[in-house]
């Protein structure tokens, strides 16, 4: 038989992805706390949608490790473990690492301004103390050696290893620590610059692994 036409799929994804972004940033702004309850009216209240993408969302922050759904009882925001947090660290700087090993050979001048631009924003941001914008600059530093990195399993893990780290990334760039990885972007940029993919990589990485994720707050 024919393939049945796709209505209202695209719309449906983008409403399961919104509303998975909205839990997720809640739990990593501290908007909800760790241990609290999650409960599916309060939810369907907030965000003005059904029950459905909210179980949805709910499942994946679950396998992100943002929640713990006991079945049948309730759905909590994770607690904060140490152990869990450099685990996800641990992973997130190794793909890093392989990310820029890989896209320094293929960096061209509009990806290194791409770099130098994303990092300003950053210094700006902290500057600032614009926590959401200093996240979002940050975000557009790294991507620019995934994306060029040509391996399409990397996103994927990132995604999965992300979301537990976040939480600390947003605590460390509320702080002046953050300073620190102005200075380190900047270097991984030079690196980068003259073709060095093995000193930009351990510096990516050591970028990653500076982030204070081994204590629990």
């Amino acid at each position: 038989m024919p393939t049945p036409l796709p209505h209202g799929i695209h719309k449906r994804s983008l409403l399961r992805d919104d509303v998975y972004d909205s839990i997720r940033n809640a739990i990593i702004d501290g908007i909800f706390a760790p241990g609290e309850r999650l409960k599916d009216p309060e939810l369907e209240s907030w965000l003005g949608v059904s029950r459905t993408p909210i179980r949805e969302a709910l499942l994946r922050l679950e396998r992100a490790g943002l929640v713990v759904t006991t079945p049948g009882r309730a759905t909590i925001v994770a607690p904060l473990d140490a152990q869990s947090t450099r685990n996800a660290q641990q992973v997130v700087a190794a793909m890093h690492e392989l990310a820029a090993r890989l896209a320094v050979p293929a960096l061209g001048p509009n990806q290194i301004a791409a770099m130098v631009a994303a990092n300003a924003g950053f210094s700006a941001a902290l500057d600032a103390d614009d926590v959401d914008a200093a996240l979002t600059a940050d975000d557009k530093f790294h991507a620019v050696m995934v994306d060029a990195s040509g391996n399409a399993m990397i996103p994927v893990v990132l995604e999965q290893a992300m979301p537990v780290l976040r939480r600390s990334e947003y605590q460390r760039f509320s702080t002046d620590d953050a300073r620190h990885s102005v200075t380190v972007h900047a270097q991984i940029i030079k690196l980068a610059s003259v073709g060095d993919a093995d000193g930009a990589a351990l510096a990516t990485r050591e970028n990653w692994l500076s982030l204070d994720a081994g204590q629990d707050r």
